[in-house]
Formats: C-alpha cells, sequence, structure tokens
C-alpha cells in the first residue's frame, strides 16, 4: 500500500510506460511523468491487471488516475471495471487516446474503429495520420474543457484512427473537430472530474496548453483530498 502524504498529489498512470523524451517547446519534458510533474502531481506507473483486477488495491493511496490504454496481454474489457471504480469512489480520471475509447464503451457508448472507412465524411480525418499531424478542434463553451483551455478554436495534435461515435450516457461533448469528429468527452454531473481527450496532450508533438488536462486532473484529485473522509456514495445518479 502507498504512504500517503498530505502535501503529494499521487497520479496513477496505467497503459503506457513512458513517451520518449524531447519537447520542441522545451517547457517540460515529453511524456506521462514529465507533464504530470509539471502539473503538480507525482506520476505512478501502474502495473498490468487482469479480469480479476481488485481496483480497491491496485487505486489504494492514489488521488487521481491517467488511464492511456491498454497493456499488450490485456483486455480493454478488463479496465472498463476501472472506469466504474473511479467513478463510484469519485477518484478524479483522465483517458487519453485509447484510453477514451474505453472510458466511452464502460458506460455504454459507441465508437468509430476505423474513421476512414466508417465516417468518409471527415475530411480532417480521412487519411492514416502522420506523426506530429496536427489540426483544429472547437471547444464548447461552459463545458469543463472551456475552464482549462478556454472556449473556441484551438490547435492539438491528431494521431489516431479511431474516435468517439455516440458518447455515453452521463457524459457532453467537450470539444469536436471541423469535420465533427468528436474529440473530448466528459461527466456532465457534479462530484466527479472525469475527462477524455482523443489527441495525445504528453507527446512530443503536443503544445504548452496541453498541461492544462494534467493541471485539471491534478487540480480536481487535490479538491478531492483535502475534503474530509465521508461515506462513499454513487455518482451515478
Amino acid at each position: 500500500m502507498l504512504k500517503i502524504s498530505t502535501n503529494t498529489i499521487r497520479i496513477g498512470i496505467y497503459g503506457v510506460q513512458d513517451a520518449p523524451a524531447g519537447r520542441g517547446i522545451g517547457l517540460w519534458p515529453s511524456g506521462y511523468k514529465g507533464s504530470v510533474t509539471a502539473a503538480g502531481g507525482e506520476p505512478i506507473f501502474l502495473d498490468d491487471c487482469d479480469e480479476n483486477a481488485s481496483w480497491s488495491k491496485i487505486l489504494s493511496g492514489l488521488h487521481g488516475v491517467v488511464l492511456a490504454g491498454h497493456g499488450e496481454d490485456v483486455s480493454p474489457f478488463a479496465l472498463e471495471g476501472m472506469c466504474h471504480w473511479c467513478r463510484d469512489h469519485r477518484l478524479p480520471l483522465l483517458a487519453i487516446d485509447q484510453g477514451l475509447l474505453i472510458l466511452n464503451t464502460a458506460f455504454g457508448g459507441a465508437n468509430y474503429f476505423d474513421l476512414p472507412r466508417e465516417f468518409p465524411e471527415a475530411l480532417q480525418h480521412r487519411h492514416r495520420p502522420e506523426p506530429g499531424l496536427r489540426h483544429a478542434i472547437l471547444v464548447e463553451r461552459g463545458t469543463q474543457l472551456a475552464a482549462l483551455y478556454g472556449e473556441g478554436e484551438i490547435v492539438v495534435n491528431s494521431e489516431h484512427t479511431q474516435a468517439v461515435q455516440r458518447p455515453a450516457e452521463g457524459f457532453t461533448v467537450g470539444a469536436r473537430a471541423l469535420d465533427g469528429v468528436i474529440e473530448e468527452i466528459e461527466w456532465s454531473k457534479p462530484r466527479w472530474f472525469c475527462m477524455g481527450v482523443q489527441w495525445q496532450p504528453a507527446s512530443a508533438s503536443a503544445s504548452g496548453l496541453d498541461i492544462q488536462v494534467f493541471r485539471g486532473l491534478v487540480d480536481a484529485a487535490r479538491n478531492v483530498s483535502s475534503k474530509p473522509a465521508r461515506r462513499r456514495m454513487a455518482v451515478g445518479a
């Protein structure tokens, strides 16, 4: 069990060991370790799990979680339980790329698994992506994402061929690409910070603005950890 410090916000990272070092703008190292650290958290890389995993044990001592995908030997279905555990225990959750698709599926949403084939009208996503490819998205007013990035048009990296088709119940769309492809969803009800982004905010091609999603996660985790302990209640209602 992790030893909890009142001054440390421990952020569990699942689904990736880390991205290669280096970032053109030089504000902080690329990768999840550098991004979480720059946002004020302590990164804790989590080991692979299986369908019989005890999330209470795995996530013990953590204040928030980054779900970046699934390991080579781990089914994404095994991680749906993590998403539900985080919701039921109000543990802040940031889902990225594959993690976003797992999150959406966990709560009953639908995904595109081959955008060029399944959504040929998507102009910005018609072809297979190249490393470092970027495109604009529109951030919706009044969303958690707008509170972090500002509303309106921003530019993010785009290295995905899958995307959310229909958001799960309880989630709202926070941003879309200019061709209508959903690029972010977030939990629409109070008391749980949960956000899923389709771009890669920790990669070497991310912009300086992308640190904001990690700051949002760390701030939410700090806010939850500062509250007095109380009986856990499901937040789905």
